[in-house]
C-alpha cells in the first residue's frame, strides 16, 4: 500500500511546479525613508555614520517614543544573547566553541557595539536611553496621526568577530558581512511596537526607502541591497565595459539606493569575484565569492541554477519586482536580506544550490510578504521550505515522490520528543533550538503542503498567489493566509489555523475494524487525535482496481475537488468532529478487498501511520 500510496503522491504534486494586509479598509502601516553616510576602517573594524530619518506616523496614535534596534551590541559578554546561548540546553553549535559561548571570549577589539552619540527630532535634542540592543527615544515633540518628522542621529560602531550572521573575518575569511550593522527602527503596528531584544532570531522592520553612502577602502569590492548609483566612479565590475575607471586617494565612496524595502545588507572583501548574469524579464543577478579556484568551478555553475530559481519563484508565486537580485559569500551559513542573501560558500554544489534556493525563495516570504517573524517564525521559515523544496525537485531534478518528507519526519521527531510547543511561542521563548526549528521550518512547511491535501493542490498554488497580490509589500498576519485560503476554496478554515498553530493537538485517525456484513464491507474508523481533519479513503480489491471514498470534515461547510483524475471518488457524508468513530460501507465483499488505507498522499500528518493501512493479507 505505501508503494501505491508514494506512486500517488508524486502524480498529485509534479503539477505544482507549473502552477490587503488583514484584508479591511482599516489597515495602516508606518513609512520610514533612510539617508545614511558611514565610514569604515578597514583596520580596526570600526565605523562612523550619519542617519536621517523622515518617518511617517500612518498610525491612528499619537507618538511619544520611537525605539531603535543596536543589534551589534548583542555580541558581547555578558549580553542577553551571550546569556541565553550559555543557559539554553542545546546552543546553537555556530556560536559555540568547545561546548561554550564564543561571545563570552571577545576581547575589547573583537566584540560589536554600536552606539547614538547624537540625536536630534527636528533640530530639537531629544532624550535616549540605551538597553543594551535598544535605544529607548523619548520624542521632543509628539507625533500626531498622518504627521511626519525627521531624526537625525550621528553615531559610532564596531563590528565584531563573525559569530552569527553579521561580523568580520568569518571562517571563510570573508573580511565584512554588514548586516543589522545600523540603528534600525523598530516597527509600531496594530499591535503596538516591537522593540525585541537581539537574542540571535528573527527580525520585524519599517518599510521604507533607503539611499545609502559607503565609503572605504578603494581595494573592497562591495555588494548587497540596493542599486549602485556610480558605478563608473567605483569600477569592480560595476561599469561599462568601455568605461575605464581611474580611482583616486585611499578610499571609495559607494552609492545605493534601495526603493520599499524594509532592510538593508552589505558585504564587502578585497578578493571577492563578481558575476553578473542578466535575466529576459527579469533583474540582473548579481554573484560576489572569494577568489579562490577550488570555488570557482561551483559559484560559476551556481549561476544557472539561481536564474532557473528566479524563474521558478515568479511563475510559483509571483513576479520578483526587484531589478537585481545578489548572492554573496559570508555569514556563517544563510541569511536572507532585501534584494540580496549571505551565504557560506565553501560548500559541495548541490548544498549551494539548496542554501541558495532557500534564502531566495525568502525574497517572497520575508522581504515582500513581510511577516512579524519574532512571533509568526512559522510563516516566512516554513512557506519558504515549503516552495523552496518544490523548486529543489525541480531544478536539481531530484524526482521525489514527496518533496516534503523531510518535513514530515522532523515534525514527527518534535511530537516524539515531548518537547513541543505551540507556534505561537515567540521565536525567542522556545525551550530548544531543536524546537523551534522544526516548529518553524517543519512544521511550517507542513502547514502548506497539508492545505493542500485539505483543499486541493491547485487551490494552495492559487492561494499563494492570490496571498501574494494583496498582501505584498505588508505585514501579513496568520489569519490572512487563512482567509485567502478560504476565499480561493470556499472552505471554512478556522479550525486549521486555530489547532496547527494555536495548539499542539495532533492529528491521528485509525481503521478501528474491517468486517463483512450482508455481503459487504463495514469499515469503523476511528479519531485517536484532538486535531480534526477530512479523510481521504483509497480501497484497492483483488483485481487492481482502485477507488476513494471522501469523508469531508462537517466543520469545513465544504469540499475540495477529486484529487486523483482517473480514479473513481465517493463523496460521503460528513464526520462532525466530537463523534470518536465513523462507520463506512464498502458496496464489496471482504473476499474482494486487497487493501485500505487512509490518506493515500501521505500529506496528512498523522502521527500513527501504522493504524491507517489495512492488509488482509498481513493479519
Amino acid at each position: 500500500m505505501y508503494k501505491l500510496a508514494k506512486k500517488m503522491v508524486y502524480g498529485l504534486l509534479l503539477g505544482l511546479s507549473t502552477l490587503v494586509a488583514q484584508n479591511n479598509n482599516t489597515y495602516w502601516q508606518q513609512h520610514v525613508d533612510y539617508t545614511m553616510e558611514v565610514l569604515m576602517d578597514v583596520e580596526t573594524f570600526t565605523y562612523e555614520g550619519t542617519q536621517k530619518l523622515v518617518y511617517t506616523n500612518n498610525s491612528p496614535d499619537t507618538l511619544d517614543r520611537v525605539y531603535y534596534h543596536l543589534y551589534f551590541n548583542a555580541f558581547q559578554p555578558g549580553s542577553e544573547m551571550d546569556i541565553r546561548l550559555q543557559t539554553i540546553k542545546d546552543g546553537d553549535k555556530r556560536m559555540m566553541n568547545e561546548g561554550k559561548s564564543r561571545i563570552a571570549s571577545l576581547t575589547e577589539s573583537e566584540i560589536g557595539y554600536l552606539h547614538a552619540t547624537s540625536l536630534t527630532q527636528d533640530g530639537q535634542q531629544v532624550t535616549y536611553n540605551e538597553e543594551e540592543t535598544i535605544l529607548v527615544v523619548d520624542l521632543a515633540t509628539p507625533l500626531l496621526p498622518g504627521a511626519k518628522t525627521a531624526l537625525e542621529m550621528s553615531f559610532k560602531g564596531q563590528v565584531p568577530l563573525q559569530i552569527r550572521r553579521s561580523g568580520r573575518n568569518s571562517s571563510e575569511g570573508v573580511a565584512l558581512s554588514m548586516s543589522q550593522w545600523y540603528p534600525k527602527l523598530s516597527e509600531y503596528d496594530f499591535e503596538g511596537w516591537h522593540p525585541n531584544p537581539y537574542i540571535a532570531r528573527e527580525f520585524h522592520g519599517v518599510w521604507g526607502n533607503f539611499d545609502v553612502k559607503l565609503t572605504l577602502d578603494k581595494d573592497y569590492v562591495v555588494g548587497g541591497t540596493g542599486y549602485l548609483q556610480n558605478p563608473n566612479e567605483i569600477g569592480h565590475g560595476y561599469e561599462a565595459p568601455e568605461t575605464k575607471v581611474k580611482r583616486r586617494g585611499k578610499t571609495l565612496t559607494w552609492h545605493f539606493k534601495a526603493p520599499n524595502v524594509h532592510d538593508f545588507m552589505w558585504a564587502a572583501d578585497p578578493e571577492y569575484v563578481h558575476d553578473t548574469l542578466q535575466m529576459e524579464d527579469g533583474p540582473t543577478l548579481h554573484f560576489f565569492y572569494k577568489n579562490k579556484p577550488e570555488l570557482a568551478e561551483n559559484w560559476k555553475n551556481l549561476q544557472p541554477k539561481t536564474k532557473a530559481a528566479m524563474e521558478f519563484f515568479s511563475n510559483n508565486i509571483g513576479k520578483y519586482p526587484y531589478d537585481q537580485y545578489s548572492v554573496i559569500q559570508g555569514g556563517d551559513g544563510g541569511m536572507e536580506y532585501a534584494m540580496s542573501t549571505l551565504i557560506t560558500g565553501e560548500r559541495k554544489f548541490g548544498s549551494l544550490v539548496g542554501v541558495m534556493v532557500h534564502e531566495m525563495a525568502h525574497s517572497w516570504f520575508q522581504h515582500i510578504l513581510a511577516t512579524n517573524e519574532a512571533k509568526h517564525e512559522w510563516m516566512d521559515e516554513g512557506f519558504t521550505s515549503f516552495i523552496s523544496s518544490l523548486c529543489m525537485n525541480q531544478i536539481m531534478e531530484q524526482n521525489k515522490e514527496n518533496p516534503f518528507e523531510g518535513s514530515y519526519r522532523g515534525y514527527y521527531n518534535l511530537v516524539k520528543s515531548g518537547k513541543e510547543q505551540p507556534q505561537t511561542t515567540h521565536a525567542d521563548r522556545y525551550d530548544l533550538n531543536f524546537a523551534y526549528g522544526i516548529s518553524a521550518y517543519s512544521k511550517g512547511a507542513i502547514f502548506l503542503s497539508q492545505l493542500g491535501y485539505v483543499i486541493g493542490q491547485d487551490k494552495l498554488m492559487q492561494t499563494l498567489k492570490k496571498y501574494y497580490e494583496d498582501f505584498k509589500f505588508k505585514h501579513p498576519v496568520p489569519n490572512d493566509i487563512k482567509r485567502t485560503a478560504e476565499k480561493v476554496s470556499g472552505i471554512e478554515l478556522d479550525w486549521y489555523l486555530t489547532d496547527w498553530t494555536q495548539t499542539t493537538n495532533t492529528i491521528d485517525y485509525g481503521i478501528k475494524s474491517v468486517a463483512e456484513e450482508n455481503g459487504k464491507t463495514k469499515l469503523v474508523l476511528e479519531r485517536i487525535g484532538l486535531m480534526p481533519m477530512p479523510l481521504d479513503i483509497l480501497v484497492v480489491d483483488k483485481q487492481g482496481n482502485q477507488e476513494t471514498y471522501y469523508i469531508p470534515l462537517r466543520m469545513m461547510r465544504g469540499e475540495k475537488d477529486n484529487p486523483y483524475e482517473g480514479i473513481k471518488r465517493t463523496v460521503k457524508e460528513d464526520w462532525a468532529w466530537a463523534f470518536p468513530t465513523y462507520e463506512l460501507v464498502l458496496d464489496m465483499p471482504l473476499s474482494q478487498v486487497a487493501g485500505i488505507m487512509i490518506d493515500p498522499s501521505l500529506l496528512m500528518a498523522d502521527c500513527n501511520p501504522e493504524n491507517n493501512v489495512y492488509e488482509p493479507n498481513a493479519e
